[in-house]
C-alpha cells in the first residue's frame, strides 16, 4: 500500500476515534441495516449534511451558539463533563446523531427516550438565580435551532455538494421530527423559520461569565496534543467566522480583522478537505 493511503487511513481513524470513540468491533461484523428500516431514506438531506465533514466545524460553532442563553449554559456547566470529559461528551452525542440520522427506527426512538431520561434529572438554579431545567421545551427550543442553524450553515459554507432551497429546508423538516420526539414544541421546519426563531430569542440571549469561560476552553485552551492544535485551530476559525456578530460581540471573541476574516474561511475549508481526504482513504 503505497505510504499515502496509510497515512490517509491514520489520519481518518484518528479523527473517528477522537469524535466518535474506539470501535466496538471490527468493520467487517457490523451488523448491516437495511435501507428499509433507517428512520430516515437515503436521499434525505439529513443524511447529506450529517455524512459531510463540515460536521465538524459546525458542532463547534453549535456549541458556542448554544451558550448564549443563560439557563442552557448553567445547565451545561453544572450538570456536563465538558471541561473534565470533552471527548467522552463529544463522542455521545456524535453517536445520538449517528444513531438518530442512519439508525434503525427502534434504535433511533431508544436513543430519544434515553437522552429524554436524562434532561429529567438536570435540574438547577442559574447564577443569576433564576431555576433552569434542560426537560424546559423553551430551553430545548433554542438549543434546536442553534444546532439546526450552526450544522446547515457550516455545510452551505464548507459541504462537498451545496443544498438547493428546497433541501435546505428538508434539513430543518428532518431534523424536526428530532426535536419533536425530543419535547420541542413546534420546531420549525424551514430554513426561514430557524431564523425567525432565533431572532425571536435574541431578547434573552447573553454572554456570562460561564459562556465565556466556554468559548476560551473551547477555542483557545482545547485538551489536544500540541501537533494537532494546528488542524483545530484550523477548525475553530471556521467555526467563528459563521457566527453572526452580535454572537461573537457577546463571547467577548475579538472582532475578526479584514485580514483574518479572509484567513478564516479558507482555513476552515483547509482543515475540513483534509479530514474529508483522510476519512475517505482506501480500507485495503
Amino acid at each position: 500500500m503505497p505510504v499515502s493511503d496509510i497515512l490517509r487511513r491514520r489520519i481518518g481513524a484518528a479523527v473517528v476515534e477522537r469524535v466518535a470513540g474506539p470501535r466496538q468491533r471490527p468493520s467487517g461484523e457490523r451488523p448491516q441495516i437495511a435501507e428499509a428500516d433507517r428512520w430516515f431514506a437515503a436521499d434525505r438531506p439529513i443524511r447529506q449534511v450529517h455524512s459531510d465533514c463540515a460536521i465538524f466545524v459546525g458542532g463547534i460553532a453549535a456549541l458556542l451558539l448554544q451558550s448564549l442563553h443563560p439557563l442552557a449554559m448553567a445547565a451545561v456547566a453544572d450538570h456536563s463533563g465538558y471541561q473534565t470529559d470533552p471527548w467522552g461528551r463529544l463522542q455521545r452525542t456524535s453517536r445520538f446523531i449517528a444513531t438518530t440520522t442512519f439508525g434503525r427506527d427502534e434504535d433511533a426512538m431508544t436513543a430519544i427516550a434515553r437522552v429524554r431520561a436524562i434532561h429529567e434529572h438536570v435540574t438547577g438554579t442559574a447564577p443569576d438565580g433564576r431555576p433552569y431545567a434542560a426537560s424546559d421545551p423553551r430551553l430545548l427550543t433554542w438549543v434546536h435551532v442553534a444546532e439546526v442553524h450552526a450544522f446547515l450553515r457550516a455545510y452551505e459554507v464548507y459541504g462537498e455538494r451545496p443544498l438547493r432551497r428546497e433541501a435546505r429546508d428538508g434539513y430543518v423538516a428532518d431534523m424536526a421530527l428530532i426535536a419533536a420526539e425530543l419535547g420541542v414544541p413546534d420546531p420549525p421546519t424551514t430554513e426561514a423559520g430557524v431564523l425567525d426563531a432565533i431572532s425571536r430569542f435574541r431578547p434573552e440571549l447573553a454572554g456570562t461569565p460561564q459562556a465565556w469561560e466556554a468559548a476560551r476552553f473551547l477555542l483557545r485552551d482545547p485538551p489536544l496534543p500540541l501537533v494537532v492544535r494546528p488542524v483545530y485551530a484550523g477548525l475553530a476559525a471556521g467555526a467563528v467566522a459563521l457566527l453572526p456578530h452580535w454572537a461573537r460581540r457577546e463571547l467577548r471573541i475579538p472582532a475578526i480583522p479584514l485580514a483574518h476574516a479572509a484567513l478564516a474561511r479558507p482555513a476552515g475549508h483547509l482543515v475540513v478537505n483534509a479530514i474529508r481526504w483522510g476519512i475517505s482513504a482506501p480500507n485495503s
